[in-house]
């Protein structure tokens, strides 16, 4: 073989078994493996048992799991913006019509629970009854002195205390978190818009950090690739940095953290995206369908998709059987994923 030849079947050889690299799962009992480490899964094909011609989803955005075990998903459909399944992906029930921006979902409460809505089209949030009842809607926190006008205020992101406070992020708005009683009156507002290691930038999602003593929030500030760690009151404490990740909301369960990547930067117009789990000390530990956490002097290397499979997810579910559920964001009106632990 020629010197001319022979490199470029090399070089041919090289980038195909660098392609086979890139994709990051294995195959056990014929069927694909996602994830590394303790938090490996496999697909349950056609999950749910519905008609989409009947029951509709536009975008797909978040998901919780009710104290009867109900898997909860929120759509801007709103032919039907709350739908119930069983874990079986049986159809339960629907509720609402009146949310075209329906987009963030927070399940609170023990014996009697309830639902934080938020709608970034209506400028509005609300906490409703689990069955549907609106109990109370907030509108933009013109208290706050922040806010010229409702259009400004686009909440994406609720967070509730175990005494009913509530934490809002305005992730497509002013960036700010405003912080209500119990009661629903405004005690608090940091965050906003700078370059400060304080400000957001796409405050997309906020949760309560159980692990932590105290309890902490963390709040997403995706543009920024990133989640940043505050106090109760407000204080910034720390940058978990995940580069080539725009993450959406944190979801807590043990002591894992899990996450939608909607996208990596500058992929807005592609197909993308991937789900990512993190441990009480903030290392990644398992990336499906994206490329394996690689630390260097402790600092991460940005993030890409690996395999198509996701297209724009959204958010995060993880069931009472440690069974994993990932809906989407545009990507062609489909239902939630769903994918069971391997142990």
């Amino acid at each position: 073989m020629k010197r001319k030849e022979f490199i470029q079947n090399s070089s041919i050889l090289i980038a195909g078994s660098m392609i086979a690299r890139e994709k990051l799962f294995e195959i056990v009992d014929g069927e694909i493996v996602y994830g590394q480490n303790e938090k490996r899964y496999k697909q349950v094909k056609d999950w749910v048992k519905a008609d989409a011609a009947t029951l509709p989803v536009n975008d797909c955005h978040e998901m919780v799991q009710d104290a009867k075990g109900r898997i909860v998903l929120l759509t801007n459909e709103t032919k039907n913006n709350v739908i119930f399944f069983n874990k079986k992906g049986k159809l339960l029930k629907t509720w609402g019509h009146d949310f075209p921006g329906a987009h963030g979902l927070t399940l609170w409460g023990d014996k009697e629970q309830f639902l934080f809505i938020t709608d970034t089209v209506k400028n509005q949030f609300y906490k409703a009854a689990i069955d549907g009842q609106i109990l109370q809607t907030w509108d933009y926190p013109v208290e706050t002195g922040k806010y010229p006008e409702a259009k400004r205020f686009v909440p994406t992101e609720t967070a509730i205390t175990k005494d009913g406070e509530i934490y809002l992020a305005d992730g497509y708005g002013m960036q700010f978190i405003m912080h209500y009683d119990e009661k629903g009156k405004l005690k608090n507002v940091f965050g906003g818009r700078g370059n400060e290691e304080k400000n957001l930038d796409n405050a997309h999602g906020i949760t309560i950090d159980h692990r932590t003593n105290p309890e902490t929030l963390i709040i997403t500030d995706r543009t920024r690739c990133c989640f940043k760690r505050f106090s109760m009151v407000g204080e910034y404490i720390e940058t978990i940095s995940l580069p080539g990740a725009c993450v959406c909301r944190p979801v807590i369960k043990g002591n894992y953290l899990y996450a939608a990547v909607l996208r990596s930067p500058n992929l807005d117009t592609v197909d993308s995206g991937f789900v990512i789990i993190l441990n009480k000390e903030n290392k990644v530990v398992s990336v499906l369908c994206g490329s394996e956490a690689a630390y260097e002097s402790d600092k991460l290397k940005p993030f890409h998709q690996t395999d198509k499979l996701f297209k724009h997810p959204h958010d995060v579910l993880v069931d009472d059987e440690e069974n994993l559920y990932v809906c989407q964001w545009s990507s062609g009106k489909v239902y939630p994923y769903k994918f069971k632990p391997v142990k």
